[in-house]
């Protein structure tokens, strides 16, 4: 840590940096951002920064509101997007109390902390996400909804089109921030697009996830469009998803791979399976925790609405992608209902907690959905035994708050926060009036 340290102290002052700032997240995702001067770096990694923690979504209660920011230097970066003038840095932070005790609704906190128990049975996390959006020429809409800036599909390659140019900037800006990009494409609805981040631990990835949208924003503004990671800004094209590869490792070992097995599969990972299918509609209030999020959900263009796991079934929530042979290392599964708007912190942990349930108790995997799950009626589908995904935000809360898995996984006071937050969401969208009444039913009732 000490090197780490010296290293941005001596970056900092070689590179001519100007500004640091100091990120965190709130409890629903949003990035919260201080800045100091280089003067101020050493004392924040010693003593940490000051602030009121009361001010920041769901962080503390009024009566224990000061924190203290302390700055990882491990994830020091120079923003790219600041340019020569002015260089400006970034750390991400980890939250405290002033007695220095971990503040428990921090939520790199609460992840970290899920990461800890994955780690005592022997465990490494990793996590590979697919991070869809879409790019509109304003944030401004009209009556007829927001404007995409084309009108291409999935894998389209239109020649001078915004989006290459976008993703092209901002692929080379991700780099820069030592984020790995897998790849990069054009996805099926107009104006939609995908960025693919290379696999890394748990923790490095929620942070890169973090810092990816904030690149997204900036590219957007600097190219004159609009970046929305809206789970679903039009009824008439997809949603966007952020479809994530889970894996587990043991040592060097991948806990998931076992050649010879059904899909070179396993008993870890199909443990691992059944406790996500088993607890997914508990946390459904977090991976997709927004009102719209449920509109993506069932919406169909494969977006997963039946708790099922299939074998390369884009249908399932859960797919266990195609075996590459001699590729042990790289077996996973893909967890397909998490949105682009999620917590990644708090998702992340409680994908993992679901996961580590199903191995501790040895949760028995269901027979795999080998039909297209969509195709299927309701009467097959029950008879299969595929339940559903939660419909709305307001019955994800009625499954969230009876569930001791997310309770225990986030801690009393994230839990209870989730629920007052998404609660006071479900009551205003609920009390509204909306267009579609009012063209349906003013004049024939």
């Amino acid at each position: 840590m000490d090197k780490q340290r010296d290293f941005v102290l001596r970056t900092i002052e070689e590179r001519g940096v100007k500004f640091i700032r100091l990120w965190f997240t709130d409890v629903v995702g949003t990035l919260k951002s201080v800045a100091i001067a280089p003067a101020e770096v050493e004392g924040a990694f010693t003593e940490g920064l000051g602030f009121d923690g009361s001010a920041i979504e769901g962080l503390t209660r009024t009566y224990e509101s000061d924190l203290l920011a302390h700055p990882d230097p491990s994830t020091f970066q120079i923003l790219p997007w600041r340019g020569d003038v002015d260089p400006t840095a970034r750390m991400f932070c980890d939250i405290s109390t002033p007695d220095g005790a971990p503040a428990v609704a921090d939520p790199r906190n609460v992840l970290k902390r899920t990461l800890a128990k994955a780690a005592d049975r022997g465990f490494t996390f990793y996590t590979h996400p697919e991070i869809e959006f879409y790019l509109l020429k304003s944030s401004k809409y009209g009556k007829n909804g927001p404007i995409p800036v084309d009108s291409a599909g999935y894998f389209d390659n239109v020649p001078g089109g915004t989006a290459h140019d976008f993703r092209r900037s901002s692929v080379r800006m991700l780099e820069d921030l030592g984020i790995s990009v897998e790849f990069s494409h054009h996805e099926a609805g107009p104006g939609q697009n995908e960025i693919d981040l290379r696999y890394a631990d748990a923790l490095t990835t929620a942070d890169n996830i973090m810092t990816f949208r904030t690149v997204i924003k900036e590219v957007a503004i600097e190219q004159g469009v609009y970046a929305t990671f809206m789970p679903k800004p039009f009824s008439d094209h997809p949603g966007s998803g952020m479809h994530t590869h889970l894996s587990l490792f043991e040592g060097d070992a991948n806990a998931f791979y076992e050649p010879g097995a059904q899909y070179q599969l396993s008993k870890t990972g199909r443990h691992f399976i059944a406790g996500l299918l088993k607890h997914a509609p508990e946390i459904t209030a977090v991976t997709n925790q927004f009102v719209n999020s449920y509109k993506r959900l069932w919406g169909g263009d494969e977006a997963p609405s039946f708790v099922c796991w299939g074998h390369n079934n884009r249908s399932a929530l859960i797919r266990v992608p195609l075996y590459k042979p001699n590729k042990g290392q790289s077996a996973r599964i893909e967890y397909r209902a998490i949105d682009s708007a999620a917590n990644p912190y708090l998702s992340f942990s409680l994908m993992l907690a679901a996961g580590l349930k199903g191995i501790e108790e040895e949760y028995e995997l269901p027979e795999e959905a080998e039909d297209n799950v969509w195709s299927l009626s309701d009467t097959e589908r029950r008879a299969l035994g595929y339940a559903q995904l939660p419909a709305s935000l307001d019955h994800a809360i009625q499954y969230m708050e009876e569930s001791e898995l997310v309770a225990e996984t986030l801690g009393e006071q994230v839990f209870n926060y989730v629920l007052l937050n998404k609660r006071k969401e479900w009551r205003e969208y609920r009390n509204q009036v909306t267009p579609f009444e009012l063209r349906n039913n003013l004049e024939i009732l």
